[in-house]
């Protein structure tokens, strides 16, 4: 049985970037990996605006977390629609980004820099989730810095204004992050649960 691919976008360096949901790591799915830095040992090099190297309706799932943050506003149309471009007619996108929504919680508590989380990078502050990584940003990782953000409405909506048919998502409040499957076409709930739930959840906890 041919593999199903998967587009993973900006997974950082393979020893110390993002790894993929437990689902996508199952023998029935290949990686490949686009990234913006040559560093990160990239199969494609690009960013998630240019991603012409990667043919149309080629993918079987594209990947995106913790980087549609990482463009303007104005911007997160195009990236959306190219997620949805690359995405085979039954493909799936599973994204995961900051919910300001809790991290706003904390700023109006006057703790804008205050540890919200421990990461293997260090403490992550709430001014860190909303403009960036502030070490990163000071080691010259300018592509780094967060231009936007998203609640959960906000993003279920930019998803729908892209193109996507259906789509399910979650705050994970305790994570400050949120998390979405967006399908290329309709499908019921029966198949998005079963998406969630293939080999491990795509998406923690999406209906629990």
């Amino acid at each position: 049985m041919p593999l199903k691919t998967v587009l993973h976008v900006g997974p950082g360096h393979p020893k110390s970037g993002a790894k993929l949901p437990l689902g996508f790591q199952a023998e029935t799915w290949q990686e490949i990996r686009l990234d913006i830095d040559p560093a990160n040992q990239p199969d494609i090099i690009g960013s998630m605006q240019d991603m012409h190297a990667v043919a149309d309706a080629s993918m079987d799932a594209v990947y995106s977390a913790h980087n549609i943050e990482h463009v303007h506003a104005f911007e997160v149309p195009h990236v959306l629609q190219e997620f949805l471009r690359v995405l085979k007619p039954e493909g799936f996108l599973v994204i995961t980004c900051p919910d300001l929504q809790a991290v706003c919680a904390l700023v109006a508590q006057d703790k804008l820099t205050d540890p919200a989380y421990h990461s293997p990078a260090g403490p992550i502050t709430p001014l860190d989730i909303l403009y960036g990584h502030g070490p990163a940003l000071a080691a010259g990782h300018h592509y780094m810095a967060h231009k936007c953000g998203f609640t959960l409405k906000s993003l279920t909506q930019a998803l729908q204004d892209a193109g996507f048919q259906t789509m399910a998502g979650k705050r994970r409040q305790q994570a400050f992050s949120l998390w979405m499957i967006a399908c290329k076409s309709v499908m019921d709930e029966a198949d998005i649960r079963r998406l969630a739930g293939e080999g491990e959840r795509m998406v923690p906890g999406l209906f629990s």
